[in-house]
């Protein structure tokens, strides 16, 4: 799979081929030995710590979500996930058409050139109606709104079976967190956003939800990934299944996927959290060069953890101490 999506390179610096040259090389190691493993990065790699100017990296968390769904829509399974539409096109973000703004990613082909894309609110009152896009339906919208958050989830069909989903692509509006919109408005204390304080208080005013919910004008559209391992997670954006406490998501503009990264921060319960985790996804959310997403895993268990993870800590890369030819780096 690494060789059909190699590593590309990105701000950060690191040598994409040399780094594709040495997981060529680790997959020749043989299994659970924990020397050699050690002895293998010594060798392979320089630590490089990630200092940004407010003086220390800051990590939050991501999970799979488990649903309930159906194929097909019903009085009880009313609300879609759509594929991504036809007129929906990647653009440059650094060099954006004209009426579109800087850091756009995607926006909407017309006859008269590019404009763009509806966002949630327009999608939710009927924009794709009629498309045949739906790619399954969910009971509660809260429920949808999420996994646009989380980028995939595990649906468990009512006809019987289950499907995973995965991020195909976004509406190219900015995402806004409702968190920081419901401390605007008083409804949430200042500090008091997490998962599940917002979901209590969207659950408790169903009469306002949909429009807090629509004030974060992203809208992300899903495509179907199977994942041969259950214990593994989504298909993200570096093309492999994530691997629960060990994926984490990074800036792609400035990290290249399938790096090492040692992270060293706090859970929400105080526990420390210190390991090797691997760059595999990335996120709308996730900006900066010290700014990590440690995918937690599936299901309720890993949503809580997730749910409350806000913290600093330390964001150390490791870096390929080789060029692919054998020289020092």
């Amino acid at each position: 799979m690494l060789d059909a999506h190699p590593p590309k390179p990105r701000g950060a610096g690191v040598d994409p081929l040399a780094l594709a040259a040495i997981i060529a090389s680790a997959g020749e190691m043989p299994a659970a030995d924990n020397a050699l493993a050690r002895a293998f990065f010594e060798a392979e790699f320089q630590p490089l710590a990630v200092v940004p100017t407010e003086g220390n990296g800051f990590f939050t968390g991501y999970y799979e979500p488990i649903v309930t769904g159906s194929r097909t829509r019903s009085a009880a399974f009313a609300t879609p996930i759509y594929r991504r539409p036809d007129d929906l096109v990647e653009i440059d973000p650094d060099d954006p058409p004209a009426g579109i703004e800087a850091g756009t990613r995607f926006a909407r082909r017309t006859a008269d050139g590019l404009a763009p894309y509806p966002d949630r609110g327009a999608i939710e009152a009927g924009y794709l109606d009629g498309r045949g896009l739906e790619l399954v339906f969910l009971a509660d919208p809260v429920d949808a709104f999420f996994i646009h958050i989380q980028g995939a989830a595990r649906i468990r069909l009512a006809e019987g079976g289950e499907m995973r989903i995965t991020y195909a692509a976004k509406s190219g509006h900015p995402y806004t967190p409702i968190g920081r919109v419901l401390i605007e408005r008083g409804a949430l204390p200042s500090g008091g956003a997490t998962m599940a304080t917002i979901r209590g208080w969207l659950a408790e005013h169903p009469d306002e939800a949909r429009a807090v919910m629509a004030t974060n004008r992203s809208f992300i559209f899903f495509r179907e990934a199977e994942v041969d391992d259950p214990a593994l997670g989504p298909v993200a954006a570096a093309k492999v299944p994530l691997t629960p406490r060990r994926s984490l998501a990074v800036d792609r503009l400035i990290h290249t996927f399938h790096m090492p990264v040692w992270v060293d921060t706090t859970l929400a319960d105080g526990a420390a959290f210190r390991r090797l985790m691997v760059a595999q996804d990335t996120g709308s959310a996730i900006v900066g060069a010290a700014r990590g997403d440690i995918f937690t895993g599936s299901g309720e268990a890993a949503g809580a953890i997730a749910g409350g993870l806000a913290a600093r800590g330390t964001f150390v890369i490791l870096a390929p101490r080789r060029s692919p030819a054998g020289d020092e780096g």
